[in-house]
């Protein structure tokens, strides 16, 4: 039955929480918030589980009530009635990498639709921090897990398959996962770019990459874009790897110091396009003809690689597409519901610009 009782000032002193004996302010409850209302907790938790079961002028009442009140609902509650928070972990290698953003902004915008909160973790792309994130996160009773990559520590692995709870792996597409899978194939867009340097005539090709141990993408790049001119014959690779973070600096003196050292090297694939926008700068700088001198590729398609001049060849990736799908396809499972497929290939875009 609709509560028409009429509004009073949720703030008013005899329904503001009293100071404890020690002098503590008391926490704000749900009853706090009903009183201030003038509706029953009932309604109350109602209208913040379910809001299109009330009335939207019932909730705008009770929302006033919460801002004014400061009411933090207590999620652990209903976890522990049903052994589940509305809360989804997401592990990804890096925060400062401009590529997760937009994937993190794909699962976010899809998940909040959905009434569940992200909680993100980043590993730094050190494996054994991975594991200890699974294993806090996982504390906190998830109803899935979404995480870049599909290459985890054997303990990583096994947490996620115990936990009993719906798993996304994204960023990469592959033939084995822990549940399920979206993203595309590094070892392909490695031969594409490969096949692309060598239709343009390009024989010495270097692949440009740092920490590649933990950034094993870049290294499948690399391995797809090697075996490729292997295949062909008649040209040669070469990987020049670099310490550090991928940024534009790591490509400005790479290409300075690979020019004097591979003097023979025409074409320089690089793992991301920030990197690959540094060289593009230094060789403006040193009036370093591209690609008359040599040719310069990307990976990732960010807005950047268009903007340079000469603009850049880059592999563009559906990176908020692939949040949106790896967030879409555990949403399906946690509410019963078996996702048309486990495995999705998004794919790449290659797109030939001047720099090659």
């Amino acid at each position: 039955m609709l509560e028409t009782t009429p509004v009073m000032d949720p703030m008013s002193a005899s329904l503001r929480p009293r100071e404890s004996r020690r002098g503590r302010r008391t926490a704000v409850t749900l009853n706090h918030v009903a009183a201030a209302a003038h509706v029953s907790p009932i309604t109350v938790s109602r209208a913040l589980n379910a809001p299109e079961a009330v009335s939207e002028t019932l909730r705008e009442r009770i929302n006033a009530a919460v801002e004014a009140l400061g009411y933090v609902p207590n999620r652990m509650a209903g976890a522990l009635a049903s052994a589940k928070t509305r809360v989804i972990p997401v592990i990804v290698p890096s925060l400062s990498n401009v590529v997760f953003v937009e994937v993190i902004e794909g699962i976010q915008e899809t998940i909040e639709a959905a009434g569940y909160q992200m909680l993100l973790g980043s590993t730094d792309y050190d494996l054994d921090r991975e594991a200890a994130l699974a294993s806090t996160l996982l504390g906190w009773a998830p109803p899935g897990v979404l995480l870049a990559g599909l290459r985890h520590l054997p303990r990583t692995t096994t947490l996620l398959k115990n936990a009993d709870v719906p798993v996304v792996e994204f960023m990469e597409y592959g033939a084995r996962c822990i549940d399920m899978n979206v993203g595309l194939s590094h070892v392909q867009a490695g031969a594409a770019m490969a096949a692309h340097l060598l239709a343009r005539g390009y024989r010495r090709i270097g692949f440009v990459g740092t920490r590649m141990r933990g950034d094993y993408r870049a290294r499948q790049r690399y391995d797809g874009m090697r075996r490729h001119i292997a295949e062909m014959g008649g040209a040669s690779d070469v990987l020049f790897e670099y310490p550090g973070g991928p940024g534009q600096d790591v490509g400005w003196h790479a290409l300075g110091d690979i020019l004097q050292t591979h003097p023979d090297v025409d074409a320089l694939f690089f793992a991301n396009d920030e990197m690959a926008v540094g060289a593009v700068l230094r060789a403006q700088r040193d009036g370093i003809a591209v690609p008359g001198r040599i040719a310069i590729a990307g990976f990732n398609g960010l807005p950047m690689s268009a903007l340079v001049t000469p603009s850049l060849t880059t592999i563009t990736s559906p990176r908020k597409q692939i949040g949106e799908q790896a967030a879409a396809m555990l949403l399906s499972r946690i509410d019963g519901r078996p996702p048309p497929q486990r495995r999705i290939d998004v794919g790449f875009v290659l797109q030939p610009r001047s720099s090659t």
